[in-house]
């Protein structure tokens, strides 16, 4: 309830300030914001992001001007397919074979324009920016609600794609910035937070080790193909 609490507050205060950008409103969403592109651009400045050759990235329209920044700095982009409820649940997209940046890296586009790839064609992760709702100074995140973003976290980490030294980094508006919340077990904290105006480095927190198998709730075995391969490896 707290998080809950928190998201709507913030939802309408980005809403009645104006803050907000399109798609409108923002609630229910991971809220696109004024000054998007700059922390994209801060984002791109970091030492972080020059290291990175492969980054995992959401969907989302705050940080559409992260994905196209990135292909255009010769980065391999990686998204998660809607929901992960297909067998090739990670959408490519390569700077080398794609000819129109802005079109690959909307969320009609990606899917056009993208490679869909099975998760062991997946390369190690270098950067995961993910999108939020909320953030402290500390490194805890709010999404949006569902946990998706949590979730393919603890895929890639069952893989062995991330570990725990992958930076996870965020873009978000000043006004997203709250204080500090108890995070639950499956949060996954944040090394890197970017603002228009200003970073954010937390210290290093504990991070998921891999997928709670006790926490899942049985429907996400049904609807998601990843998990029940995995679930049935683990099972022999």
């Amino acid at each position: 309830m707290e998080k809950d609490a928190i998201r709507e507050r913030i939802w309408d205060d980005l809403e009645s300030s104006g803050v907000a950008r399109f798609p409108y409103p923002p609630h229910g969403r991971i809220p696109n914001f004024e000054g998007a592109s700059e922390a994209a651009t801060v984002l791109a400045d970091q030492p972080e992001w020059r290291a990175a050759e492969t980054i995992k990235a959401n969907p989302d329209a705050p940080q559409l001007p992260v994905r196209r920044r990135a292909l255009r700095d010769g980065k391999t982009v990686y998204m998660a397919a809607p929901r992960l409820r297909d067998e090739r649940c990670f959408l490519e997209l390569d700077p080398e074979t794609l000819q129109d940046y802005d079109a690959a890296t909307t969320v009609s586009g990606s899917s056009t324009h993208g490679t869909a790839v099975r998760p062991e064609a997946v390369p190690e992760i270098d950067l995961i920016v993910s999108g939020s709702v909320a953030v402290a100074e500390t490194g805890t995140r709010i999404g949006k609600g569902e946990g998706y973003s949590d979730l393919e976290y603890a895929i890639l980490r069952e893989l062995d794609l991330v570990d725990d030294e992958t930076v996870v980094a965020t873009t978000v508006h000043e006004r997203q910035l709250i204080a500090s919340f108890e995070p639950d077990a499956h949060d996954v904290p944040l090394d890197l937070i970017v603002t228009p105006e200003r970073i954010v480095r937390p210290e290093s927190a504990d991070r998921p080790a891999g997928i709670d198998w006790n926490a899942l709730a049985d429907d996400r075995l049904d609807e998601i193909p990843i998990l029940r391969a995995l679930r049935e490896d683990i099972d022999g």
